[in-house]
């Protein structure tokens, strides 16, 4: 019995003993089963930190890389800055300079004719030669100097008498004139810009105004094919659109007063050889006068006299004289330009197409086919400048030529001439990209030194463009040429030069580079 009961006991402390043995095993196993994931942790765990530390150095690398091209960047950006603000500096001098170039409003133009002179010029006015005809009196074609010019003689009965033309040539039109076509002569003797239309001179026996001539007649000739002459193409029209806008800014930023033209209309703007555009007749204009308050005296009148369809509505209810009159007048041409329609009612024709998505169904298929982006922004510029209300006009300066300029822009690199132009048929050249002085039709103003320049470089596009004292640009070796020759007046208007220095053109020479790039391609 008691041998039973200690072999019992021996395999009871047996199993324990196997069941401690299976535990210790177990816990063995699972020692070991940790121990061997830890060791595979710790692998991926350096591998991983190696790819980091790689990833790390990689990054450092294209950082400082990248710190150098910031760097760089920086300089040239500096540099960049630097460049724009010296060219803002220049254009702000060159802006004076063209604003300084106004005379005082007292001077008379300061070439006088003779009357044998001008019947000399018209082969004693000889009515083949009449170009026009209206209530103020007649203009005739003629050659003055060797230039051909058109000359303006003033109906008698339409003046008070030889000295009351002196003083409508060069007062200062805070009064209403006697006779409109003096008011004109009185600012164009006064104010030089290249879109407007130069007084050449007068001739006081008769009444005489003198002009340059413009071969291609007026824009409203151009609108009606006049003489059989091909329409107007679309680049043509939106180069008009562009120098008219310039030429308004140029007036309604005048100093020491504001000029404003009052009778802006198709009639009045004149195209030369090269359908180059220049704003004449300032028959009913006015100089706005600064008060001490920076605000602007208005002009106004009981009497407001212009062409109906182009006058400012507000002008004709209150007779009150703005240069946002200009603006309405000038939004019903672009209107014009782009439709060849009449101007009755034609901003609410445009914008009723605009409204029924049907603008291109009155576009002027004549001038050729309209790019539709330009045709749809010309269209609402055109109608922003037709408000009726004053107020809602846009700025020309600031709104309207940021719009006009790329058009301008985008219209000269597709650019094709008219037949009639002085431009061969195979090119596309932009005619403000050539020196007038080089340019064919332009040879009886020059002189022999200069001749022999277009002789060698006839019709060249201008590669080193300069801007003389009469506000014109030309090759500067032609304009040096010619200064150097000895003369001392324009090749273009024949007028004194006040000064011989001669000023970079570079925003010229920047669209002729980017016009040849374009070509190239």
């Amino acid at each position: 019995m008691d041998g039973l009961r200690q072999q019992k006991v021996l395999q009871e402390m047996h199993e324990i003993k196997r069941q401690e043995n299976d535990a210790m095993k177990r816990e063995q196993e699972e020692a070991y089963a940790a121990l061997y994931n830890a060791n595979e942790q710790k692998v991926r765990l350096e591998q991983r930190i190696n790819e980091i530390e790689l990833y790390v150095k990689d990054n450092e690398d294209k950082l400082a890389t990248n710190k150098h091209q910031l760097e760089v960047l920086q300089a040239d950006y500096d540099r960049l800055q630097h460049e724009r603000d010296a060219a803002i500096r220049e254009v702000a001098e060159l802006r004076e300079k063209n604003q300084q170039r106004v005379l005082a409003p007292s001077e008379a133009p300061n070439t006088k004719f003779s009357l044998v002179e001008l019947q000399q010029a018209t082969q004693d006015f000889d009515q083949t030669l009449k170009i026009g005809e209206g209530g103020f009196g007649c203009v005739y074609k003629g050659i003055l100097r060797n230039t051909t010019v058109a000359i303006k003689l003033l109906h008698p009965q339409s003046m008070q008498g030889q000295s009351e033309f002196h003083q409508e040539a060069s007062k200062s039109f805070f009064k209403e004139p006697t006779f409109s076509v003096t008011e004109s002569a009185s600012v164009l003797s006064t104010i030089r810009h290249p879109n407007l239309v130069t007084l050449i001179g007068t001739c006081p026996e008769v009444f005489g105004l003198v002009y340059e001539f413009f071969p291609n007649g007026s824009l409203e000739d151009g609108l009606a094919c006049k003489n059989n002459k091909p329409p107007l193409t679309w680049q043509i029209r939106t180069r008009i659109i562009g120098e008219m806008c310039l030429a308004l800014i140029f007036l309604h930023s005048n100093k020491p007063h504001p000029v404003v033209h009052g009778d802006l209309k198709p009639d009045n703007i004149l195209l030369d050889a090269n359908y180059s555009s220049k704003l004449g007749d300032f028959g009913i204009c006015r100089h706005l006068i600064q008060t001490n308050t920076c605000s602007t005296t208005l002009y106004q009148t009981t009497n407001p006299r212009g062409t109906f369809s182009y006058m400012d509505p507000e002008f004709l209810t209150t007779g009150e004289l703005t240069p946002r009159s200009d603006v309405y007048s000038y939004g019903i041409i672009i209107l014009r330009l782009l439709t060849g329609k009449p101007p009755q009612r034609i901003a609410e024709i445009v914008e009723e197409a605009i409204e029924q998505g049907n603008l291109h169904s009155i576009i002027d298929n004549s001038a050729g086919s309209w790019p539709f982006i330009q045709a749809n922004q010309l269209a609402h510029i055109g109608l922003r400048c037709a408000e009726l209300r004053r107020r809602r006009r846009p700025d020309l300066a600031v709104d309207v030529w940021k719009v006009v300029e790329p058009l301008m822009k985008a219209a000269s690199m597709t650019a094709r001439p008219l037949s009639g132009t002085n431009l061969s048929d195979d090119t596309c050249t932009p005619s403000y990209f050539i020196c007038p002085i080089l340019q064919v039709n332009n040879r009886s103003n020059i002189s022999s030194i200069a001749y022999q320049l277009s002789c060698d470089d006839e019709q060249e596009i201008m590669n080193d463009p300069y801007i003389a004292a009469d506000g014109f640009t030309y090759e500067g070796e032609a304009i040096k040429g010619w200064l150097d020759s000895g003369h001392s007046t324009s090749p273009m208007t024949n007028l004194k030069l006040e000064h011989s220095q001669l000023v970079p053109n570079r925003a010229l020479r920047s669209a002729i580079l980017e016009w040849k790039q374009q070509e190239q391609h």
